[in-house]
């Protein structure tokens, strides 16, 4: 699995390759966003093809290391388990994603995707007295219920999330 992160968030990772790599994976490829909240650091991932987005609040410097391999796999498979997909699938999807790789090449319309959620993110923020009160997953599965566009056309990122994993079976 291949997350394209944004220059600010490679600059906290200690293996990030300046050119792109080829995805060869299954499951295809995410982008991640490093971002202030609330005077914490933030980062926000988003998949490429079903712009299914997750969030993350208060990261410290000790939390980069384990971005790919800890952090991100626990709240992408608590969501996946949140929606309703069977534990046998997420034990598949766990073993479809493979080792995290990490480069700088990153899809300006995914960008816009993390952009416009980071937007909402802020307004719900907003409501509450630290950022930390929000539940990582509640916002992850919250975020991806709303109807987002990919190139002019509008789709559901858990709708199209749960079509994916049963294309992959």
């Amino acid at each position: 699995m291949i997350l394209h992160c944004t220059q600010r968030l490679a600059a906290t990772l200690d293996i990030v390759s300046q050119t792109p790599l080829d995805e060869d994976g299954p499951f295809g490829s995410w982008h991640a966003h490093l971002f202030t909240l609330d005077r914490r650091q933030c980062v926000m991932f988003c998949h490429d093809d079903t712009r299914y987005c997750l969030f993350l609040a208060g990261m410290r410097k000790p939390h980069f290391a384990e971005l790919g391999s800890k952090w991100f796999r626990e709240l992408f498979t608590a969501t996946l388990a949140v929606i309703g997909i069977p534990d046998k699938q997420i034990a598949r999807v766990e073993l479809m994603l493979g080792p995290v790789r990490f480069d700088t090449a990153t899809d300006r319309s995914v960008q816009g995707t993390i952009n416009i959620a980071r937007q909402d993110l802020r307004a719900w923020a907003f409501q509450l007295p630290n950022v930390m009160d929000l539940d990582p997953l509640k916002v992850s599965v919250r975020l991806n219920e709303r109807p987002v566009t990919i190139r002019k056309k509008f789709i559901h990122p858990d709708r199209e999330m749960q079509q994916r994993l049963t294309q992959l079976g």
